[in-house]
């Protein structure tokens, strides 16, 4: 007797495993069935929304248009005007600088206006270590031969650097800087002011767009880590 209760209590435990593996069975057509659905429902969402972001991207594209444009008519014609006095008060003043450096990308010629910044930088430094670290950046970028942005300067003022550029002071490249000042100011200056690009700004007419040639590397001291330029350089 006691081993039929067994048996049969055996039997009913059995019973809702069975049940629950006939639902895990049957079941699960249902489930993937959901899964299908909710993702096809998600996907027409996602194509909604896309849709309807469509207008305002659109919007966002001619704000950044519109801001773009604003920025480069922010110089007043009369700002431009000043620019034309002397070649000085175009590189005092950083919108008048970074004009400049615009046209000298046209002629393929910004090395020498990235010099004479590095130079301006140059003179700032402090540190002994740093004066040095730096000149040697500024003579193998510039100075010696076949550098990457080699400048234009004569063989005996190349020849004083060379000399100099184990034991640096902060007037090692003043006279290569003034040499390229002169160059620039004689030569590029004035091809400047007959520009397009300077033309439009003093007479208020919206910016052409510039053909310029690949991006140059711009000059900057974090070459070395433990050298921090002074200033940012923009070219």
């Amino acid at each position: 007797m006691e081993t039929s209760l067994v048996f049969f209590s055996q039997l009913n435990m059995c019973e809702p495993k069975e049940k629950t593996f006939f639902k895990l069975i049957y079941g699960s057509g249902k489930e993937e069935t959901s899964k299908e659905a909710k993702i096809r429902a998600k996907e027409k969402r996602n194509r909604l929304s896309l849709l309807v972001q469509k207008p305002d991207f659109r919007e966002d594209t001619l704000s950044s248009r519109s801001g773009q444009l604003a920025k480069e008519t922010r110089i007043s014609p009369e700002e431009a005007v000043i620019w034309g006095e002397s070649f000085d008060k175009l590189l005092s003043h950083k919108d008048g600088l970074e004009t400049f450096t615009r046209f000298l990308k046209t002629e393929f010629s910004e090395e020498n206006i990235e010099f004479w910044i590095a130079c301006e930088d140059f003179k700032k430094s402090k540190d002994p270590q740093q004066i040095i670290h730096k000149a040697k950046a500024i003579y193998e970028k510039f100075i010696q031969n076949d550098a990457p942005q080699e400048v234009n300067l004569d063989f005996h003022t190349k020849e004083i650097i060379s000399r100099s550029i184990t034991q640096p002071t902060l007037h090692s490249f003043d006279a290569a800087q003034s040499r390229v000042y002169q160059l620039m100011e004689q030569d590029s200056y004035t091809r400047f002011l007959k520009s397009d690009i300077y033309l439009d700004l003093t007479e208020g007419r919206p910016q052409r767009p510039t053909n310029l040639r690949r991006r140059s590397r711009s000059f900057t001291y974090n070459e070395f880590q433990d050298v921090k330029s002074d200033v940012a350089i923009w070219l």
